[in-house]
């Protein structure tokens, strides 16, 4: 049985540790809050870009620009892959890992070649442990203070590979914000673009004005799907980062709230211990003085 000394010392310990817990809880709080304000701030301008695209689009139809058409034959996959760069946030890296390996395997056994841009050190690591080709990899970006010019950076490297033939389809894996408690491995097809669903086409949307297009909507529609492409990047970069800090919160308040039940443990452990030599003394005295009445 451990004595007073170890008991005592296993609680300063699990005290030490849930200071550490609330703190990190804390900064994660203060985290979430700056994530999540940017991203949905941006949400708004993602959808209307969205709106329009779809209304230059269907002027122009699927053959006006590369960046709409389907490759004959996919042969070479590349994965855009968005994870955090530290871990202490329960099952969020390896959620998104999870995803991210089911599509590549999927597509494997069809015959396809995957490559990867990995944002964050989790995905990172999990594609050189299992020796992966790493296009391009991005450290301190999910998780941290970042701007458009990270999205339109990399999305200008995977449009021209896109259009080179480097890359027959463009997939982005993040974690898509629902709450709190919710967040959710996203796949998304980036390239080619997938067909943009304009608001005129449905009979139960409020009327949209139309746009007049200067230049044409050909000329127009080819700088804004590039754009459209790095948008997606972003939005999927704030979605993420907005989930692992929720996911952090989450999990450093599951961990505060094991110290608590451990601290409560080991108190009834101490109070037990202690309460059995005390007794276990008295018994020594009142053993002693009948010996000396005897």
């Amino acid at each position: 049985m451990a004595t007073l000394k170890d008991v005592e010392l296993k609680i300063a310990a699990v005290k030490k540790t849930r200071q550490i817990t609330k703190a990190m809880n804390m900064v994660a709080a203060s985290r979430l809050r700056g994530a999540q304000t940017s991203m949905e701030a941006f949400r708004p301008y993602a959808a209307k870009f969205a709106e329009v695209l779809g209304s230059v689009a269907s002027k122009s139809g699927e053959e006006a620009n590369p960046l709409l058409t389907p490759k004959d034959e996919v042969k070479n996959v590349h994965v855009v892959i968005c994870t955090s760069d530290r871990g202490l946030c329960g099952g969020f890296n390896a959620n998104l890992i999870e995803a991210a390996e089911d599509f590549m395997n999927a597509r494997v056994e069809q015959g396809q070649a995957a490559s990867f841009t990995c944002f964050g050190k989790k995905g990172r690591e999990w594609a050189r442990s299992l020796d992966l080709n790493i296009i391009e990899d991005h450290e301190g970006v999910v998780g941290a203070t970042f701007g458009f010019n990270v999205a339109s950076t990399a999305g200008k490297k995977l449009v021209d590979g896109y259009l080179d033939g480097t890359y027959d389809e463009v997939h982005l894996v993040y974690s898509e914000f629902g709450g709190m408690a919710k967040q959710v491995p996203t796949l998304k097809q980036i390239l080619p673009i997938p067909p943009i669903e304009s608001a005129e086409a449905d009979e139960d949307a409020p009327y949209m004005a139309e746009h007049i297009c200067e230049p044409s909507p050909d000329e127009l529609l080819a700088e804004m799907l590039p754009r459209n492409v790095f948008i997606q990047i972003f939005s999927g970069l704030l979605e993420t980062s907005t989930s692992e800090h929720a996911a952090r919160m989450l999990a450093m308040d599951n961990a505060t709230g094991a110290c608590n039940d451990m601290i409560e443990q080991l108190t009834l452990a101490y109070n037990k211990a202690r309460q059995a030599s005390i007794t276990a003394e008295l018994m020594d005295i009142v053993g002693g003085a009948e010996a000396l009445k005897g």
